[in-house]
């Protein structure tokens, strides 16, 4: 399933089309061309920088319609896009986009504006909010992220135009940065039922977690989910309209092999 981004989409279309824009031709050892060497170039707007950018205040938001597909395609790649950044942390290379893309379309279905303080991340649910610390310099801010990106090898996170000035990147091309992201309060709900869950296994790889989940599909039409939190993989099934029930699947997971699993409320 594809994320229907303006952004995503010309960087896309640029790979199959920029052959003779390219500044290096393929050898017959690559699998592929560097679509980074075809991308659409960008560049920050003109005039004197500005001292002024739109600040994001974290705040409970339903998940984008549009932009939380269960995976995802890109130049070939398959990226599975996380339930929940709750307890995600994680430093990498961060690197920004402006002028190119501001006012159109972002993953999350949001126009990009490149004066608020936002970023792409190609995994985490839209929205989301980070800490970003700049470790270069010890800069930190607050962004929202509601596109996916960046698709370039080696980077973790693209910045809007705002944050990378804020955080001192530009007029740097990237800088290493520490991302957190950070908790939001849902409004208050009184307490439902059927909010219990069964708890089946907890992995540092993803890739176990998601083919525990594949498993857990194919011996029940109960509905499985992977969560990040506190840096491991959670599988968890349901909800199950009480705890009795959520029992009755653990004794049936055990016929089956599959051992550990307990009951867990919310």
């Amino acid at each position: 399933m594809f994320i229907f981004s303006r952004r995503v989409f010309i960087v896309v279309l640029m790979f199959f089309l920029g052959a003779c824009q390219t500044t290096r031709q393929p050898s017959s050892n690559d699998s592929k061309p560097s679509h980074y060497s075809t991308e659409i170039k960008d560049s920050a707007p003109l005039g004197p920088i500005p001292t002024f950018f739109k600040a994001i205040i974290p705040r409970h938001e339903p998940l984008s319609p549009y932009g939380n597909p269960s995976s995802y395609r890109v130049f070939g790649k398959i990226y599975q896009v996380m339930p929940s950044a709750h307890g995600y942390k994680e430093r990498g290379l961060a690197s920004w986009y402006a002028s190119k893309f501001h006012k159109q379309r972002t993953s999350s279905g949001e126009p990009y504006d490149m004066y608020a303080l936002t970023a792409a991340h190609r995994t985490l649910p839209l929205p989301t909010y980070l800490k970003v610390k700049n470790l270069d310099n010890g800069r930190e801010i607050i962004v929202k992220v509601n596109d996916r990106g960046p698709f370039h090898q080696g980077r973790l996170l693209d910045l809007s135009y705002g944050a990378a000035v804020k955080l001192g990147i530009f007029p740097k091309g990237t800088a290493r940065v520490e991302i957190e992201a950070v908790a939001t309060q849902a409004p208050h709900q009184a307490p439902r039922k059927g909010q219990y869950y069964l708890q089946v296994g907890a992995f540092q790889s993803k890739a176990l977690a998601y083919q525990l989940k594949n498993k857990l599909n194919r011996l029940s039409r109960v509905s499985v989910n992977v969560l990040y939190i506190r840096g491991r993989y959670i599988v968890k099934m349901g909800p199950f309209v009480d705890s009795h029930a959520s029992e009755q699947m653990k004794n049936q997971l055990h016929q089956q092999g599959i051992n550990g699993a307990f009951s867990t409320l919310g």
